[in-house]
């Protein structure tokens, strides 16, 4: 059994909600005993709400519309909104999956079909499992495959030809898409925790980085840009290495290599993420594909100077730059555009501090795993909708539970499973989607974005060497 599980969560914890009578829920903990037992899935149903309870919550729901970036899910299943989705469809996405996801009667199946890096996989998977803990019963019955890979590869060019037999491309979740893909974003594994690299659970470090901004004023930070991180991934790090102050420059940024092989064997003295949050800048550049830094750099009320990125995750297409954040170039310009951002936050304090707070407050706000979980009922639901079979149980897929991931596991990865193992359901519904964007609404999202990255490039460009 595992030595550093804690002690099961309370079989019994007391929820007192406004407006509502005083009520105990039952809960399922994760028992390690019984997985060994080989225990099922449907002795141990996640906690429910009773129907006259739900029904009041239902009549009081908030007026809780989902953030902007939630209509982003009808954009990503709009190649399938005028055909639905078959069971061919789904399943020629095989090829570029790792696992098949089921699910039947809020029970969950998966058939696993490449090995995934590190534990991408158990932790997307033990989010959904979480998921079904936060919303029981909510969950319809879907048939989904799921990429744990950096890149997108469902390319528009392979299925976008003439005429009515053109193939229609297969639905891929995955963590992050492009303007040249057709892949479905959904949140990643990090929001439950990174035991390899031993980056917390995000509902625990937003506690602490929000900690760490207290420490400091942004005022009373260093007045330079900073990043640390694996260089050695991608060309558009190897170049911000350049960047770094040297004798005959000073780009006002400092850039650090991260030797994540010794931060191990330190036992991750040097790379606590809270305590990076000291400088007024900090430089957020993408790695193999997106990277997971982005929402840490954004709540640490530092203004993000945010290098051209090629990717997209689910909530990034609604962030505004001089809003959230900084554009920076990712040409041969890179160096003079940091300096530039640099000396101007410096010149202009007030407006600097001011994106930076916007930025922390959007990830408080806006990405708190309440609107994680959102998400992904609402991705989920949408496209369960799109299908035109009902999901059948795969014969190679295997039945999981939050027992089954989480009793192997042993260390970080049962720790940051325990922390964030949902304890009760959630006693409101799902904020309201609206509608998809409208072409006007998309068209002024694309001039949102492009106006204050072109008056950048002007003054960028009148810069003194």
């Amino acid at each position: 059994m595992l030595s550093l599980l804690p002690k099961p969560i309370g079989a019994r914890i007391e929820v007192e909600l406004q407006n509502y009578p005083r009520k105990e829920v039952e809960f399922s903990p994760v028992n390690c005993t019984a997985y060994s037992r080989r225990e099922k899935w449907h002795s141990r149903r996640g906690p429910t709400i009773e129907k006259e309870e739900e029904d009041a919550i239902g009549e009081r729901q908030n007026e809780n519309t989902c953030p902007e970036y939630f209509q982003w899910i009808h954009e990503d299943l709009k190649p399938w909104a005028g055909t639905g989705i078959t069971r061919e469809m789904v399943e020629r996405g095989r090829g570029k999956a790792t696992f098949r996801l089921v699910i039947v009667g809020g029970r969950v199946y998966v058939e696993k079909y490449l090995e995934a890096y590190q534990r991408r996989d158990i932790f997307t998977l033990w989010g959904i499992l979480q998921l079904l803990r936060w919303y029981p019963d909510k969950i319809p019955d879907l048939d989904l495959m799921f990429s744990c890979e950096d890149q997108p590869n469902i390319f528009i060019g392979n299925y976008s030809g003439p005429g009515p037999n053109s193939m229609a491309p297969p639905p891929l979740f995955r963590y992050c898409g492009d303007d040249d893909t057709l892949d479905i974003v959904f949140p990643d594994w990090s929001f439950w925790g990174w035991p390899e690299i031993n980056i917390k659970p995000w509902e625990t470090l937003m506690k602490e980085l929000k900690e760490g901004n207290g420490r400091k004023k942004w005022i009373n930070r260093e007045n330079y840009a900073y990043w640390k991180g694996n260089a050695f991934i991608s060309m558009p790090r190897y170049k911000l290495l350049k960047c770094s102050r040297s004798t005959q420059h000073d780009w006002k940024a400092r850039v650090y290599m991260q030797d994540w092989h010794k931060e191990v064997k330190q036992g991750f003295k040097n790379s606590n993420l809270a305590d990076q949050c000291f400088s007024r800048y900090k430089i957020y550049i993408e790695g193999i594909g997106w990277s997971v830094s982005l929402k840490y750099i954004l709540a640490c009320d530092s203004m993000t100077l945010m290098v051209k990125p090629h990717f997209y995750d689910f909530f990034t297409r609604s962030l505004v730059p001089m809003h959230h954040y900084w554009p920076i170039k990712d040409d041969d310009d890179m160096c003079k555009s940091i300096k530039f951002a640099v000396e101007w936050g410096n010149a202009h304090k007030k407006e600097a501090q001011a994106i930076g707070k916007a930025a922390s407050k959007y990830m408080e706000e806006q990405l708190n795993m309440e609107k994680v979980y959102d998400y992904m009922f609402h991705s989920l639901n949408e496209y369960s909708k799109l299908l035109t079979f009902k999901p059948t149980i795969p014969p190679n897929a295997t039945e999981i539970s939050w027992d089954d991931l989480a009793c192997p596991n042993q260390g970080l990865a049962a720790k940051f499973m325990m922390d964030t193992l949902v304890k009760r359901p959630s006693f409101s519904s799902p904020c309201f989607l609206l509608p998809p964007f409208s072409p006007i609404v998309l068209d002024y999202i694309r001039t949102r974005k492009e106006t204050p990255i072109k008056q950048i490039g002007m003054w960028e460009k009148n810069m003194p060497l």
